[in-house]
């Protein structure tokens, strides 16, 4: 089988992961691959926001953890060292779909390195918040941007699942 399909069939999400940090070229390369996922009419609008400092990847962390609920102490990213942020500006028709076409060429880019992955919501909160935008700001970023996913990266602490059995009817031909 292609390569390819056997990553995207192969692909899990990492929900334990250790806190060992990645190489610095294997997130280069993830985010080289995110960076070419397809978009509406060509415009390449999502942005990425690599947080590999652990003190602002706490901060982000609890950030997420206060906005699901979660207990004090719980790790909405698992351990993960790394957080690949996906944003979008919501002037663009696609954004929301080209942002989460980045997101997945994120997830099987660090698949195919050997890393994990794990796709973790709650961002449109994130950045909508004072927390969020302080932290755009910080970076420059200047417009208005939807958070679309975090894309939790690193070395997995787990063995993988295989992949459950495909629902059927779900295939229509004309």
């Amino acid at each position: 089988m292609n390569e390819i399909i056997q990553a995207m069939i192969d692909r899990r999400s990492t929900r334990k992961f250790k806190s060992d940090m990645p190489k610095q070229e294997q997130i280069d390369e993830i985010i080289n691959a995110g960076l070419y996922a397809a978009s509406g009419r060509g415009k390449q609008s999502p942005v990425i926001i690599a947080v590999t400092d652990k003190e602002t990847r706490d901060q982000i962390a609890e950030e997420n953890r206060k906005i699901g609920g979660w207990n004090e102490g719980f790790d909405p990213f698992y351990n993960a060292p790394v957080i690949l942020i996906v944003l979008a500006p919501r002037e663009v028709p696609t954004y929301v779909y080209d942002g989460s076409l980045v997101i997945g060429n994120l997830m099987l880019a660090a698949h195919s390195v050997g890393l994990g992955s794990c796709w973790i919501h709650r961002t449109k909160e994130e950045f909508d918040s004072d927390f969020g935008k302080n932290l755009l700001r910080s970076l420059g970023i200047e417009g208005d941007y939807e958070g679309i996913g975090h894309c939790a990266v690193g070395y997995s602490d787990e063995e993988p699942k295989s992949p459950p059995s495909r629902n059927e009817n779900r295939i229509y031909s004309i």
